[in-house]
């Protein structure tokens, strides 16, 4: 055998390794973490709505919640390193290529990289709460949106950095929104696996919890617009805000209801995938 194809046969070999039972299992603990502050976040927002105002709906309320409930530092625990699972997930997709005809080309590595990144941060953050609720969180998602803006709005080209940001939010949050009523997800669901229940139960939180997810971040990047535009950090708003301007409109609290149950909605999508997403 020569040189070359020793070496081909070596990264067919890697790559059988990386997409293996640890990598599965990393995607699937990460997707059903991912779940579980979608599911607490949108019961937290449903609380808001129906008069519970103390609340936080956001990924910093969703841990303290958690860590009330019995084997709450266990519960964190677990999470954290779920949510590690899924930035271990992303990272083979930018080395190995995703599932699917294109998942090896440069765009969806480079997707992945962006996901690998962000799922490193978040798994950061909640790991540091579960090693002391006190040092963890950072703050509220809108306390953290405002800091950072006014930071930002201070650089040189401030306003066209925060701009641009809030832009490229409110284009992605349409992007998961066109995606998940064009139901995209389902190239990449173990379809003939799926009884037609769960067919009809993964279409309906898929659709439903994907555009609600969408809209949330769309209306948090048009927040981020608005503060380069004025020139005022404390018009952006983290995901709390966000879900509480919703109550705001002419329609009302109902809104932000409709909003919080896609929410949830889009938490047991996540479960959903966590079963049969092929990984």
């Amino acid at each position: 055998m020569n040189s070359s194809a020793t070496a081909r046969t070596g990264r067919l070999e890697a790559e059988r390794v990386a997409r293996g039972s640890v990598t599965e299992a990393a995607a699937r603990a990460g997707l059903t973490a991912r779940g579980v502050i979608y599911l607490l976040v949108g019961v937290l927002a449903l609380q808001i709505a129906f008069g519970d105002g103390d609340r936080q709906a956001d990924r910093g309320g969703a841990l303290a919640e958690l860590a009330k409930q019995p084997f709450g530092a266990v519960l964190l625990w677990a999470l954290g390193l779920g949510l590690a699972g899924m930035a271990v997930w992303r990272l083979s997709e930018v080395v190995f290529g995703s599932v699917g005809p294109d998942g090896r080309s440069a765009g969806k590595r480079l997707l992945a990289a962006g996901r690998c990144a962000f799922y490193v941060v978040v798994a950061y953050s909640v790991l540091t709460f579960a090693a002391g609720p006190h040092s963890g969180s950072g703050g509220s998602s809108d306390e953290q949106s405002r800091d950072v803006t006014a930071r930002v709005l201070d650089l040189t080209a401030g306003q066209w950095l925060v701009g641009a940001a809030g832009a490229g939010v409110v284009v992605a949050g349409v992007w998961i929104g066109a995606r998940a009523v064009r139901r995209d997800y389902r190239d990449k669901v173990k379809l003939g696996e799926m009884a037609p229940w769960a067919r009809r139960l993964t279409d309906v939180t898929g659709v439903v919890g994907g555009a609600a997810r969408g809209l949330v971040f769309a209306a948090a990047g048009t927040f981020a617009v608005r503060a380069a535009v004025d020139y005022r950090p404390d018009k952006a708003k983290g995901v709390d805000d966000t879900l509480r301007s919703f109550a705001h409109t002419p329609l009302g609290p109902w809104l932000l209801a409709l909003i919080a149950a896609g929410l949830v909605l889009f938490g047991v999508f996540s479960f959903a995938l966590a079963r049969w997403r092929r990984v």
